[in-house]
C-alpha cells in the first residue's frame, strides 16, 4: 500500500487489511445533506490520508436522501455507501427497518455513548438550532435572546413583522417537523410562540439556505429553528445577519451516519466514517462550524443547562408514527389558522 495511507495511531492491526480493501475498492458513494462546500477540507485531507480512494459525494435534501436510497434498495440499483443526514429520524428509522449495517469502529470510545446506537448509527456533530436575524431591521440589542422573548416581540410589533419571518415547513422538511416537534415536547409555552410566529403570516420553506438568504437581503427580518452551524458559518462571511441561540433552551441535533447494509465500498466507507469521527475530522469539520460530537476536540460548545441534545435512537422513531405525524401536522394548520384547540 502507498506509505501515506498509514494505519490510524491506536488502531488494531486488522485495520491494514481494511485499508488495502479499502484502496482495492477505489472509491465511496456518499449521500449527505450537509453543504458540498462545507466538506471540502475534510475530504481534501480523507484523500491525502488514503490516496486513490475518491469520494463521491451527492449533496441532497434530508426526505430526498430516505426516498432514494429505498427506491433504490427496491429497484436493486446501486446506491450510496455512506449515508449521513440531518434528518435524525429518517436515519434511525432506515437504520431499523435493515439499511444499515453493524460496524464497532475504533473511535466509539470517544464518542459520547448517546452518539452512538447498535453500532450503526453515529452522531458525526452537535449542531444547536437557533434564531438568524437581519440586524439591520433588528439591532442586536433589540434581538430577544430567549423564546418567550421572541414571543414577546412578534406579538408587540405584529404589523412591522407580518410576512417578514421565515422557518421550516413540516409538511415538507423532516427536519423542520422534528425541530418543531422538540420545541412542543420541551415545554407548552411553544405553542404560544408558533401562534405568534403563524400571527405573521410567516413565509415557510423546506430548507435553511434560502431562509438565510432572504434574512442576509432584508426580505426576512427572522428566520427561526435555522441549523445554527449553517447560520453561524455564513455570519462570518455576512455582518447581516446575526445568530442567537437561545439561552432558555437551544436543540441541538447530530447528523447520524451509517453503512449501507447492501454498500458496494463497505471498506471506503468504513475508512470514511473513522476519519469523520477522528480528532483530525472533528476538528476540520468545526473549522466550518459543524461542531463536533467528540468532546476532546476544541471548539465552541452549549453549556450543559442550556443545551437540549437530541438522542440517536429508537425513541426517535415516535415522530415517524403515522397518527402521532398526522395530529402533529393538523395541530400545526391549526395554530397556522389562529384556531384555538
Amino acid at each position: 500500500m502507498p506509505a501515506a495511507a498509514e494505519r490510524p495511531a491506536g488502531y488494531p492491526r486488522s485495520y491494514d487489511a481494511l485499508i488495502a480493501a479499502a484502496q482495492a475498492e477505489r472509491g465511496l458513494t456518499v449521500y449527505g445533506n450537509a453543504d458540498r462546500a462545507e466538506l471540502v477540507g475534510v475530504v481534501a485531507a480523507f484523500r491525502r490520508a488514503y490516496p486513490g480512494i475518491a469520494v463521491r459525494y451527492a449533496d441532497l435534501g434530508s426526505t430526498e436522501i430516505y426516498r432514494r436510497v429505498t427506491a433504490e434498495r427496491r429497484a436493486r440499483r446501486p446506491s450510496a455507501d455512506l449515508v449521513w443526514s440531518s434528518a435524525m429520524n429518517l436515519q434511525v428509522k432506515l437504520i431499523n427497518d435493515g439499511y444499515a449495517q453493524a460496524y464497532a469502529s475504533p473511535e466509539k470510545p470517544a464518542l459520547p455513548a448517546q452518539a452512538v446506537w447498535k453500532n450503526m448509527g453515529y452522531g458525526v456533530t452537535a449542531e444547536p438550532i437557533g434564531i438568524a436575524y437581519n440586524r439591520r431591521l433588528i439591532p442586536d440589542a433589540a434581538m430577544p435572546r430567549d423564546h418567550a422573548g421572541l414571543e414577546a416581540l412578534l406579538r408587540r410589533r405584529r404589523a412591522q413583522f407580518t410576512g417578514r419571518v421565515t422557518t421550516f415547513d413540516p409538511r415538507q422538511s423532516d427536519v423542520g417537523y422534528l425541530y418543531l416537534s422538540e420545541d412542543m415536547s420541551i415545554t407548552r409555552d411553544s405553542r404560544a410562540l408558533l401562534s405568534a410566529i403563524a400571527a405573521t403570516k410567516p413565509v415557510l420553506v423546506a430548507r435553511t439556505e434560502p431562509m438565510l438568504a432572504a434574512v442576509a437581503a432584508g426580505r426576512q427580518a427572522i428566520a427561526y429553528n435555522v441549523i445554527g452551524s449553517y447560520a453561524l458559518e455564513r455570519a462570518k462571511r455576512d455582518p447581516r445577519i446575526g445568530v442567537v441561540l437561545p439561552r432558555d433552551y437551544t436543540i441541538v441535533t447530530s447528523r447520524i451516519a451509517f453503512i449501507a447494509a447492501d454498500a458496494r465500498a463497505p471498506a471506503a466507507a468504513k475508512l470514511f466514517l473513522d476519519f469523520l469521527l477522528s480528532r483530525r475530522g472533528q476538528s476540520l469539520l468545526a473549522e466550518r462550524s459543524l461542531w463536533p460530537v467528540r468532546t476532546d476536540v476544541p471548539a465552541r460548545r452549549m453549556p450543559a443547562a442550556q443545551a437540549r441534545p437530541i438522542r440517536v435512537g429508537p425513541q426517535l422513531l415516535v415522530y415517524l408514527d403515522r397518527i402521532t405525524r398526522q395530529r402533529f401536522l393538523r395541530d400545526w394548520q391549526a395554530i397556522l389558522s389562529g384556531v384555538s384547540r
